[in-house]
C-alpha cells in the first residue's frame, strides 16, 4: 500500500487535464467506447495505487466487458497513447501524448501487410525503406486517411511523374496536403484525380506558355484547379500568362488572385485595369519627377496617393501643375503634395482649368493689395496678413474702393501704415461708413481715437503702435 495517497472524495473533487492534442488529433475518430475508456482511464491514474483499481472494476463502473475494455485500450496502443505493460493481470501505462505525434510508436505490421504489398507494387523500380513505409503510416493514422485512398495517392503520383525520379518525400507532400483539405477517402481521391485529368489539357497551354519544359506537380494542378474554381477560364489564364514579366507559376498564381481580389474576371476588365495602371505608373512618375523625387517602384505611390486623387476627380494635368507648384514653393513630399490637393478640394478646384482661374483670381487680388501698399508708401510683396486684412475690408465689411482708396492717404507717413490703414477702416465699418463723401466727412477720426486713448491712459505712441498692431494680428 502507498505510503501517501489522496483519499477517495479528494480524488472525486479533482480535476482531470486533457491535453489538446487528445481532443483535436484523437477524439474525432476514436469510437465513444474508446474515448470513454481513455478518459475514465486517465481519471484512475489519479489514485493508481488504490485497491480498487483493477481491470474488473473498471468494467463494471463502465458498464462495460472486461474484453471489450481490453480492446479499447489495445486500439490505444496502436495510436501510440498507452502501454500495455501485462495481460495478466492486465496493467496499462498512460504515455505523454506528444511522444505519438513525435513517432514514438510501434505499428502493428500485420495490420498494414496487404497495404505494404500493394504499395510494393506500384513502387515496383525501387525497395520502400522502413522510414518511408512509416511515413504513410504516420498519414492513415494521424492525418485518418484510408489505406486504399492512400494507395491511390501513390499510384497518381507515379502516374504523374511518368519517368520522372519519384521520391517518397513528394507522395507524402501530396497525401498530407489532400488529407489536409479533407480527402480522406478512396472516392474523394478518385473525385480529385478525375477533376484534375478534366483539366491537364488547359493546364498543358499554360506549361508551354510559360516554357516550362516539365510535367506540373500536384500542388500546381490544385492552384489551376482553384483559378477555374475562382472563375477564369482558359482565355483569361492564357492573356495573364503571356503578360507576365517572369514566367513563374507562383507569379501567375499570386497575379491571378490579386485581380479575384479586385473583381476582375474576364480579359476585357483586365486590359482595361493594366491600361489605367500604366497610365497611373505614368503621371506617377511625372508627379515624382516633378517634385524632384525618385522611387525604384512606383507601385505604392499609385496605390497610396494617384488613386486616391483620381478618386477625388483631379485630372492628370492638375496634378502634374499642382506638383510643379508644390516643387517650386519648396513642397517637395507627396504628404506635402497631398494637403496642398485636400485644400484644392474643399475649393472645388480639380481641373487645370479651374487652378488657373483660381490663380488668376489670387494674383488680380494680389495686383490690387499691392497698389494699396504702394499708395501708403510701402514697397514689399504682399503676404498672407495682407490678404486676409484684405478679404476682411472687402467681403465681411463690405468697403467699396473708393473708400479704401481716401482711408490710403491718410494711412501716407504714418510710422506703421498698414496697422493706421487697418484701424482708420475698422473705424469705417463701427459707424457703417460706406460712401467716400462719409468717409471725409468723418475726418482723421481714427487718429484723434488713437491720441485720446494715448493722452487719457498716458501710453506712449510707440506703445499704442504696438497695441494696435496685436489686435491687428489676431485671426477673424
Amino acid at each position: 500500500m502507498a505510503f501517501c495517497r489522496l483519499s477517495v472524495d479528494a480524488v472525486a473533487n479533482n480535476t482531470t487535464s486533457v491535453d489538446n492534442i487528445f481532443i483535436n488529433n484523437y477524439l474525432p475518430y476514436a469510437s465513444e467506447e474508446c474515448v470513454k475508456v481513455y478518459l475514465y482511464g486517465l481519471y484512475k491514474c489519479q489514485d493508481a495505487s488504490s485497491k480498487d483499481n483493477t481491470l474488473e472494476n473498471f468494467a463494471n463502473e463502465l458498464k462495460m466487458s472486461v474484453e471489450e475494455v481490453e480492446s479499447c485500450f489495445y486500439y490505444w496502443q496502436e495510436q501510440g497513447l498507452v502501454q500495455i505493460l501485462e495481460v495478466i493481470p492486465f496493467e496499462v501505462r498512460y504515455l505523454p501524448i506528444t511522444n505519438a505525434l513525435n513517432g514514438i510508436k510501434k505499428y502493428n505490421v500485420k495490420k498494414y501487410a496487404t497495404f505494404n504489398t500493394q504499395a510494393q507494387e506500384i513502387l515496383a523500380g525501387r525497395m520502400i525503406t522502413p522510414k518511408e513505409y512509416e511515413e504513410y503510416y504516420n498519414i492513415i493514422e494521424n492525418k485518418h486517411m484510408e489505406k486504399e485512398a492512400l494507395i491511390m495517392v501513390i499510384k497518381y503520383c507515379v502516374d504523374a511523374k511518368n519517368d520522372e525520379k519519384l521520391g517518397y518525400s513528394y507522395i507524402v507532400t501530396v497525401a498530407k496536403d489532400w488529407a489536409n483539405r479533407g480527402i480522406l477517402t478512396a472516392k474523394q481521391i478518385e473525385n480529385q484525380i478525375l477533376q484534375f485529368e478534366t483539366l491537364n489539357t488547359g493546364l498543358e497551354y499554360v506549361f508551354k506558355t510559360l516554357k516550362l519544359k516539365r510535367l506540373p506537380s500536384v500542388s500546381e494542378r490544385t492552384l489551376y484547379k482553384t483559378w477555374r474554381e475562382l472563375g477564369f477560364d482558359d482565355e483569361v489564364i492564357l492573356y495573364v500568362a503571356k503578360n507576365l514579366k517572369k514566367s513563374n507559376f507562383e507569379y501567375l498564381d499570386a497575379l491571378l488572385k490579386k485581380y479575384f481580389s479586385l473583381k476582375l474576371l474576364t480579359k476585357e476588365e483586365i486590359e482595361n485595369f493594366e491600361s489605367e495602371k500604366k497610365a497611373s505608373l505614368d503621371i506617377a512618375k511625372k508627379i515624382t519627377r516633378n517634385l524632384g523625387l525618385y522611387y525604384e517602384n512606383l507601385e505604392p505611390v499609385v496605390e497610396n496617393y494617384v488613386y486616391k486623387w483620381f478618386n477625388l476627380g483631379f485630372s492628370v494635368e492638375m496634378l502634374e501643375r499642382v506638383a510643379n507648384y508644390a516643387f517650386k514653393t519648396s513642397v517637395r513630399t507627396l504628404d506635402g503634395m497631398d494637403r496642398i490637393l485636400q485644400k484644392f478640394h474643399k475649393l472645388g478646384i480639380l481641373s487645370a482649368e479651374s487652378l488657373n482661374e483660381y490663380f488668376n483670381s489670387v494674383l488680380s487680388v494680389d495686383k490690387k493689395i499691392k497698389g494699396i501698399l504702394e499708395s501708403i508708401g510701402l514697397s514689399r510683396n504682399v503676404n498672407q496678413f495682407d490678404r486676409d486684412k484684405y478679404k476682411i475690408w472687402k467681403e465681411n465689411w463690405l468697403l467699396p474702393d473708393e473708400v479704401i482708396d481716401y482711408a490710403c492717404t491718410l494711412a501716407l507717413g504714418k510710422e506703421q501704415p498698414m496697422q493706421y490703414l487697418n484701424m482708420v477702416l475698422s473705424s469705417y465699418h463701427d459707424k457703417n461708413i460706406k460712401t467716400l463723401d462719409d468717409a471725409k466727412n468723418a475726418g482723421n477720426i481714427a487718429v484723434n481715437k488713437k491720441e485720446k486713448m494715448a493722452n487719457k491712459r498716458n501710453y506712449s505712441r510707440e506703445e499704442m503702435n504696438a497695441l494696435f498692431q496685436s489686435i491687428d494680428e489676431i485671426e477673424v
